[in-house]
């Protein structure tokens, strides 16, 4: 159990650090040596680029959000080469939120939203079919994780139009640092949402929302 745990954090903070934090770091490093504003962000872009094609090379099959990241990095350096501006680069990091958004809250007309397919990660075989069930017989159930969809994607959203407002009127060095706050700040905010929403509809109903039941010890 203790190396379940484990593997589902380094699942979590692991890509956080390569898409977030590393690229910060880098970006930062770089402009310490007067390397232009727009040659920092493309580099400093690469490194989450170059692991997002790893993977897919690893896994043998491409992550959707794997190929926006490429696709966006892509277009958006082509568009900086010729227009000169880091702006342009700065717009990519706007991008990746909405489109998040339109995919979170595109899956609402799905069989099933993003948050059931989300949690399939911190399930294990038997919490799975118990996740079935409960979408399957209990309305309440559905209408939770809807409510997490419009949530998250909403979120999502709210991220996309403050780093377009940021990329296209801040200093552009203090974009990037500015941005990270924020989408950190933004996830912490739904984060807490969620565990609450999630603790008050496990309450009310003894279904978790994500998970499952930790096993009570018998007592002989």
């Amino acid at each position: 159990m203790a190396r379940s745990s484990t593997g589902r954090w380094r699942a979590l903070f692991v890509p956080l650090g390569i898409n977030i934090l590393l690229p910060l770091a880098i970006y930062y490093a770089l402009r310490a040596q007067d390397i232009a504003q727009w040659k920092a962000l493309l580099l400093s872009s690469v490194i989450p680029a170059a692991h997002a094609l790893g993977t897919a090379v690893v896994r043998r099959r491409v992550e959707a959000f794997d190929l926006l990241m490429v696709v966006l990095l892509a277009a958006s350096a082509a568009t900086s080469l010729i227009s000169g501006s880091p702006r342009i680069l700065l717009l990519k990091d706007a991008g990746i939120p909405a489109a998040l958004a339109l995919w979170i809250l595109g899956s609402l007309f799905a069989a099933r939203p993003f948050p059931f397919h989300f949690a399939r990660r911190m399930r294990d075989p038997a919490g799975q079919e118990e996740a079935d069930r409960a979408w399957d017989v209990l309305p309440d159930f559905r209408a939770a994780l809807r409510g997490l969809t419009l949530l998250w994607g909403g979120s999502q959203l709210l991220d996309a139009s403050l780093s377009t407002l940021e990329a296209l009127t801040l200093p552009v060095d203090l974009v990037p640092v500015v941005g990270r706050f924020q989408s950190f700040a933004i996830l912490g905010v739904v984060a807490a949402l969620t565990v609450r929403r999630s603790r008050a509809f496990r309450a009310g109903s003894g279904v978790p929302l994500f998970g499952i039941r930790t096993p009570v010890a018998s007592q002989d």
